[in-house]
């Protein structure tokens, strides 16, 4: 039954040339047929058996000709389409480097939760760096861990270090205020250094941040300090070495990091420089002009901001200063309680 099918699907197809070959056939009989019919009749169905035959044939090529006629269609316009196949190879390319480059960003670009995995965060990107990359409120943190453990890295390691720090003017009240009212409305409650958010207490945070820097400075000479006090507050932390920026908010147990490479690693770097340069400069250079000693003294301290344009308060005690010294050598990690 499978062959009558498929032969009779053929015969469908092919049913003009299958007829012409059985008249071929018959006028090939009737020609060898020389005495048993009457030669005219015997001639007149010869030459209609072989106009027929021909007609059909004729018929089966203008077919089959007509059935190529949308395949011959189909491969001009394939061919066509393939000589435009390498741009488009091309653009296809392109899509997929850009997706690559997009989810290589998206891998590198992870949130932190948790002091403990935050704290690790810094201490990786602090391991082996040659520069560090500053901006904030009054650098507590930095002051704490950041600059010294760096500095001592660099020494024990013999190799130059490069920080550049933004933080607010301690000069300028007003800012001075905001971010304390700021860290205030965050929370009421002292943090680990065991002291509430007051505008007196920003301004000293951040004059202490330019003395340990200069203190730094005079006894490290592979250390290359730029500190920049900036007019307006940030509610952001941004610490950025050689292989990964962090980026910290008022929440101490999220933050967000990216490594070296990525997008935003470099958008957040030119950032920051551009940020620092548009910042009040503060002349690092010129407090070689007055030593500073291991515990500097309070005359000293004062002669020192009045050395970079940058004096204290007049209201300033004497207690007052000592208390700024002990915050810039001796700082409290502010996240530990």
């Amino acid at each position: 039954m499978g062959r009558m099918a498929r032969f009779g699907a053929w015969l469908g197809k092919n049913a003009d040339g299958f007829i012409a070959l059985l008249l071929a056939v018959g006028v090939g009989v009737v020609g060898l047929l020389d005495d048993s019919i009457d030669k005219a009749l015997r001639d007149q169905v010869i030459e209609s058996g072989t106009l027929l035959v021909l007609a059909l044939l004729t018929t089966a090529i203008l077919r089959d000709r007509w059935r190529q006629e949308p395949v011959e269609t189909a491969m001009r316009e394939s061919f066509a389409g393939t000589s435009a196949l390498p741009e488009r190879l091309e653009r296809l390319e392109g899509v997929v480097s850009g997706a690559g480059r997009a989810l290589q960003d998206l891998s590198v670009v992870n949130v932190l939760n948790g002091a403990e995995e935050i704290a690790k965060a810094h201490a990786e990107a602090r391991d082996g760096t040659d520069r560090w990359i500053f901006k904030g409120g009054t650098g507590t943190y930095l002051r704490a861990v950041t600059l010294p453990e760096c500095v001592a890295a660099a020494r024990r390691e013999r190799r130059a270090l490069v920080m550049r720090l933004e933080i607010i003017d301690p000069g300028d009240e007003r800012v001075c205020e905001a971010y304390a009212r700021f860290r205030r409305s965050m929370s009421q409650e002292p943090d680990g250094t065991g002291e509430v958010w007051t505008p007196e207490r920003t301004r000293k945070e951040a004059f202490a941040t330019v003395l340990a820097g200069c203190w730094y400075h005079q006894r490290f000479g592979l250390l290359e300090i730029h500190i920049g006090l900036s007019a307006t507050m940030t509610t952001f932390r941004w610490d950025l070495s050689a292989s990964s920026l962090i980026i910290t908010g008022e929440d101490p147990r999220r933050a967000l990091t990216a490594r070296r490479g990525s997008f935003y690693y470099d958008s957040c770097t030119t950032e920051l420089l551009a940020s620092l340069e548009q910042a009040r400069r503060v002349p690092v250079e010129l407090a070689r002009s007055v030593p500073l000693s291991e515990e500097p003294t309070i005359e000293e301290v004062r002669r020192l901001f009045e050395t970079l344009g940058l004096p204290l308060p007049r209201s300033y005690t004497d207690r007052d200063v000592a208390d700024l010294t002990r915050k810039a050598l001796r700082a409290k990690n502010p996240y530990l309680r």
